[in-house]
């Protein structure tokens, strides 16, 4: 009972911060996500792949109920999702087999290093300078690719990746982030689609498994979260954002260490 309380929990900062913020799903639940799957004596080489997987699914209420939000302010520019949801479609599908053939200490590493980025990019305040207009269909397409790859490595909705390439193309903050919130939906869908396949013939997963996720925490995780993300998008323009991300950037560092370490140990 302890765990199912710990996934609800998790539900509940997932959400928030995600709508706050328009980063931190992923970033916070797989490391948590690899803890707990430890704590469960998941087998140590999968347990990253279900922490990943489960996290991608996990995204896709959150996802769905912060996009709603956004829309009643009309922060969403559905023409920049629809080009860019071909490539972000291909690139996180198939960048699912590609984590699948990868073992549990080089993709905890990869993770590690990304949020270490992400971190340094809140804690300085890095901000691309808009500099330029949104490309066309071909280079919006190439973008989705990329964002959709990385994406599905670290199994984050693409908010880190999406809201600076938009910002970069002249797209206001607050658009960037109700666009971003969009297409992480997308981006979990072909997701964990990619998992379920690529996990379907895994030999000693959890019970109640579909290929690498785990869906009692995906059930427990997003029936929380989808009513705490509005709330965090309705407080974003409320809440001393700015103060938050730094914390939350220190956040960041100590669970990605906390993961690594928990990898190496095992």
């Amino acid at each position: 009972m302890e765990i199912w309380w710990a996934f609800l929990l998790l539900g509940a900062v997932v959400g928030f911060v995600a709508g706050l913020l328009g980063v931190g799903g992923g970033a916070i639940m797989v490391p948590v996500l690899t803890t707990l799957f430890m704590s469960l004596n998941f087998l140590p080489e999968q347990v990253v792949h279900i922490a990943l997987a489960t996290s991608m699914a996990s995204i896709i209420l959150t996802s769905i109920a912060s996009t709603r939000t956004h829309q009643q302010h009309q922060a969403v520019l559905w023409p920049v999702v629809r080009l860019m949801s071909a490539g972000i479609v291909l690139g996180t599908f198939g960048a699912t087999f590609i984590a699948a053939r990868v073992s549990a200490l080089p993709l905890a590493i990869f993770f590690s290093v990304f949020m270490a980025y992400v971190a340094l990019q809140m804690l300085l305040n890095i901000k691309p300078k808009p500099s330029r207009h949104l490309p066309g269909a071909v280079g919006m397409t190439a973008t989705g690719i990329g964002i959709g790859s990385i994406s599905a490595l670290v199994a984050i909705g693409g908010g880190s990746l999406t809201v600076p390439f938009l910002t970069w193309c002249n797209v206001r903050v607050q658009q960037a982030i109700g666009t971003s919130a969009a297409i992480g939906l997308p981006i979990a869908l072909s997701g964990s689609i990619g998992y379920a396949v690529a996990g379907w013939d895994q030999v000693g997963l959890p019970p109640f498994s579909l290929g690498y996720i785990y869906l009692p925490a995906v059930l427990l995780i997003s029936a929380v979260s989808f009513f705490t993300a509005p709330l965090g998008a309705k407080l974003a323009h409320r809440l001393p954002v700015a103060t938050l991300k730094k914390i939350f950037a220190l956040l960041l560092i100590g669970l990605s260490a906390k993961m690594l370490h928990s990898i190496l140990t095992h």
